[in-house]
């Protein structure tokens, strides 16, 4: 049951950041949505590690960590140098 309540509220979590990916008013605003997208689908997977009690899960999570981490880094850093 309390599973349930987490996937819902990490699931509303990224209904709202993509709101914001999509409707923002700036591309500095997409930027942020997507990478707190990013970041929970960190969390989903983390969750999902320890609902399975795998510990798999945890080292594909600190991939797309570091993955994300560099999408958000260059995305930045392309919107910086086309000002």
């Amino acid at each position: 049951m309390s599973m349930t309540i987490v996937f819902a509220l990490i699931g509303v979590g990224i209904l709202l950041s993509a709101l914001r990916l999509f409707k923002g008013p700036s591309t500095m605003d997409r930027i942020v949505g997507i990478d707190t997208i990013n970041m929970m689908v960190v969390g989903v997977i983390g969750v999902l590690a320890v609902y399975f009690k795998n510990g798999l899960y945890l080292d594909i999570a600190i991939v797309y960590a570091v993955l994300a981490f560099l999408e958000t880094v260059v995305i930045a850093r392309y919107m910086e140098g086309r000002q």
